[in-house]
């Protein structure tokens, strides 16, 4: 199951995965966008159900992934939906922050809980959450987006530990720039971009050696690590100041 599958990373994953022994339940909110991922997903063979599902709703996406469970029982689920939207000087921070969060925080929420209920009964399950490299800490050009993803980060790292021993495998997934919908937006140079069949090809190599954490590409993933093992708080503070806003 891939949340946000009608384009981007989402689409991009559900054909790496398409396969004729593979059964693919995927949502989106544009019919005519998720319908061109189910045309690539079936002409490499797999059967795939297409549901037009806004990941906000707690009670239908709970209805909805119950319901795919009963038709093939669901082994990998990825909670991929996000949106981002920029700030602008005259925006209310309020609106901004709540509608980034309802889709991006709430809505991991209500993909990944229902399928922890499914599978931690029959101990045997894997569930990815894909946050972002701006998920490594607040930053001042995107607070509520780049917020939104630590949230998730740090929400998929600690339900690893917690659900280690009733089987169930718990991945997080930071990309970096990838081509999406919402980086064809960005007005601004985007350092170590990469397209989204590759990425998807990294994510499923990454969730089958089941990695803690997934992030790429390998020099963001340098990056971060510098940026949170070696480098002052300080001089982050003053050099995150200076990147561009979204």
């Amino acid at each position: 199951m891939i949340t946000g599958a009608s384009s981007g990373i989402g689409r991009a994953l559900a054909i790496e995965y398409a396969a004729p022994d593979v059964t693919l339940f995927i949502s989106g909110l544009s019919k005519e966008r998720l319908g061109e991922t189910v045309r690539h997903c079936e002409q490499k063979g797999a059967k795939t159900f297409a549901k037009i599902i806004d990941c906000r709703n707690k009670q239908k996406m709970d209805e909805w992934i119950t319901d795919c469970d009963r038709i093939s029982q669901l082994d990998l689920v990825i909670a991929n939906a996000g949106i981002s939207t920029s700030l602008g000087a005259n925006d209310d921070i309020t609106t901004h922050t709540e509608t980034l969060f309802e889709t991006n925080v709430n809505g991991v929420f209500n993909t990944v809980h229902p399928a922890i209920k499914l599978m931690k009964n029959r101990r045997y399950g894997q569930i990815a959450i894909v946050s972002s490299v701006a998920g490594m800490r607040g930053l001042p050009s995107s607070p509520a987006y780049s917020s939104s993803k630590v949230a998730v980060k740090a929400y998929g790292e600690a339900l690893r530990g917690y659900y280690h021993d009733c089987g169930l495998e718990i991945n997080v997934i930071c990309p970096g720039f990838v081509r999406s919908r919402m980086t064809d937006e960005n007005n601004f140079k985007m350092p170590f971009f990469m397209e989204a069949d590759k990425a998807a090809r990294i994510i499923r190599t990454g969730l089958e050696k089941n990695k803690a954490n997934i992030t790429f590409p390998w020099q963001m993933r340098l990056i971060t690590f510098t940026v949170r093992r070696l480098i002052p708080e300080f001089i982050l503070e003053r050099l995150f100041r200076r990147l561009p806003k979204k």
